[in-house]
């Protein structure tokens, strides 16, 4: 992409406020699945989460190992997406 004029976002968002709601639904979902790509690394980034979050991963991965939780399925990870992606 070429480069970005200073304030490109800001004004894109203002202008955004004015479209139909489905249209700013669209816009919503298709940012939130960018963001996922970030996450996944699809643009060069990844995520290094901080030695609170890598604790805390180290503790229930412990626990999966351990018995002491059952993991979730697939269906179920996506159900929680679908709900929370509204």
């Amino acid at each position: 992409m070429a480069t970005m004029k200073p304030n490109l976002i800001e004004e894109l968002i203002e202008r955004v406020k004015a479209w139909p709601e489905s249209a700013q639904g669209d816009l919503a979902q298709a940012v939130l699945e960018i963001e996922a790509d970030i996450e996944r690394g699809m643009y060069g980034a990844t995520y290094t989460p901080t030695p609170e979050e890598a604790e805390e991963l180290r503790r229930r991965i412990k626990e999966l190992d351990d018995g002491t939780v059952e993991p979730v399925s697939y269906d179920e990870i996506k159900a929680v997406f679908a709900k929370y992606r509204r």
